[in-house]
């Protein structure tokens, strides 16, 4: 698959941002942090034409075969606003998508706390939830360390706007969903707590529950945390140095994601993990439409 002669035409790989000696990167293999999972692949870059007296730097393209589309029969369609995911309200403390935790880990720099859960038969489990996850300061400590998520074996549905067959479906799916989890992580009893890196790598697991020792049980997730953010900050440096940045938008919500394309002032923009946003450079950062700028201006772009 190759790009669109608009894309071809437009600044797209010229605001790749690498450094001067960068390549390509395989976006399907840049998830996980050094050491975990396969290694990455590299394709080399194309010159962009010199501007003036200016020798052009080494550009990097991102292959597009390695690009996750929303519809792979046609990219170019359907790419979700960035300012839709800049703005989108956060429903309660804990997320019940496993899919929604790992992208906000990814885009926010946290690890995953997984708690597997049985809020209706589990003694142990209600007391974990009474003596430390339902209190105020684990939350409020929680919400600047961790993306938190509840699988319950408890599952119910009380949607009224769903008929008698729908609810009985979606309660079939949802236990499937949890019975799926449940033998990924290899789950055997309740209470059990994963910490999982940004990149999806389960670091460490909590099994079982004492009463009265939250105190101490707090205390192994704050290790689990000191250990995700140091592999974290490592996986990052290795993706800035490939052409990731933080961008932010005019409310002050950011986002890491590498310039895939950009023409006549709108960007698509590439997260680690393949998804795609487009945005317009008018609602961009009055730091990122500066950098911009200066990309341009070196590159004798107008």
């Amino acid at each position: 698959m190759r790009l669109s002669g608009k894309h071809a035409l437009s600044l797209a790989a010229a605001l790749a941002f690498p450094s001067c000696a960068d390549k390509g990167i395989n976006i399907k293999e840049s998830l996980p942090p050094p050491g975990v999972g396969p290694p990455m692949t590299t394709d080399a870059g194309s010159p962009w034409p010199a501007g003036g007296n200016q020798t052009p730097a080494s550009i990097a393209f991102t292959p597009q075969e390695d690009i996750s589309f929303t519809d792979p029969d046609n990219p170019d369609a359907g790419i979700p606003g960035l300012e839709n995911l800049m703005s989108a309200p956060k429903k309660g403390p804990w997320e019940e998508s496993e899919t929604i935790a790992r992208q906000t880990a990814a885009r926010e720099g946290k690890p995953i706390l997984i708690w597997f859960t049985d809020s209706a038969r589990s003694p142990m489990c209600k007391a974990l939830a009474a003596e430390l996850f339902a209190t105020p300061d684990f939350g409020k400590w929680a919400g600047e360390n961790l993306v938190r998520l509840r699988i319950d074996a408890n599952v119910t549905v009380n949607d009224p706007e769903l008929s008698l067959d729908e609810k009985i479906t979606r309660q079939t799916d949802l236990r499937n969903y949890v019975k799926r989890l449940k033998k990924r992580y290899r789950i055997l009893g309740h209470p059990s707590v994963l910490m999982l890196n940004p990149s999806g790598e389960v670091i460490t697991r909590y099994r079982g529950y004492k009463r009265g020792d939250a105190d101490f049980y707090w205390g192994l997730i704050k290790q689990g945390v000191a250990s995700s953010q140091a592999a974290y900050a490592d996986w990052r440096k290795g993706l800035e140095k490939k052409g990731y940045r933080e961008w932010e938008g005019h409310r002050g919500n950011k986002v890491f994601a590498k310039l895939a394309s950009y023409s006549n002032g709108t960007l698509i923009l590439i997260e680690p993990g393949g998804e795609r946003y487009k945005t317009d450079e008018s609602r961009l950062s009055k730091a990122d439409r500066k950098w911009i700028a200066e990309q341009k201006a070196m590159r004798g772009i107008q």
